[in-house]
């Protein structure tokens, strides 16, 4: 996948621009995914080319559906800081087929400014808004504070009963097995 030109704008906040990737953007997206502490609660790290490969897979998902992992943008520098995003859960054996997850990621050195709460809240708005989802679940590994933080931040509620043995994580990291599960329902879809 060519990620050369222009990126297409998802949404803007006060500080983020939220877009597709762009090839400048690689190096950040391979430093998360190499970066132990940002990694932390996965069982794996990516190459380089792992990483290159997972980008393209991302990019090419949000021009074809308009869904996938967003690039952030700080509008005050115009650099890459991380990604979050709405996708297909891709969980079949979890979740119905058309369950979207929102999910993020932030390179290290941007954690604690409130960027990822700040996107996260925009783009539910756009998922129930613009592209009138029902609804949007998040999930974690349970000792996954700083992420399940987020969770709450943005309003989402947890669903105990929803709580899931991750089917892609190895048996060599039980740890990282289990994962706690939050949801936001649209206001359209919520008793009156």
């Amino acid at each position: 996948m060519n990620l050369a030109g222009r990126p297409a704008i998802i949404l803007e906040t006060d500080r983020l621009l939220v877009r597709s990737w762009i090839e400048t953007d690689r190096n950040l997206f391979r430093e998360i995914n190499a970066d132990a502490k940002v990694m932390e609660f996965f069982a794996f790290r990516r190459s380089h080319e792992e990483a290159d490969a997972l980008l393209d897979k991302v990019n090419g998902s949000i021009e074809d559906t308009g869904l996938g992992f967003y690039a952030l943008e700080l509008k005050a520098t115009a650099e890459p800081i991380g990604f979050c995003g709405l996708s297909l859960a891709n969980l079949p054996d979890i979740f119905p087929v058309e369950t979207v997850e929102i999910g993020w990621r932030l390179a290290t050195r941007f954690w604690g400014h409130g960027y990822v709460t700040e996107a996260a809240r925009a783009l539910l708005d756009f998922a129930f808004v613009e592209k009138r989802m029902a609804a949007v679940l998040a999930f974690a590994v349970a000792a996954n504070h700083r992420s399940t933080g987020v969770m709450e931040r943005i309003g989402m509620s947890r669903c105990p009963q929803m709580d899931f043995d991750h089917p892609r994580v190895p048996e060599s990291h039980p740890q990282l097995r289990r994962h706690v599960v939050y949801a936001a329902v649209s206001e359209a879809m919520k008793p009156a």
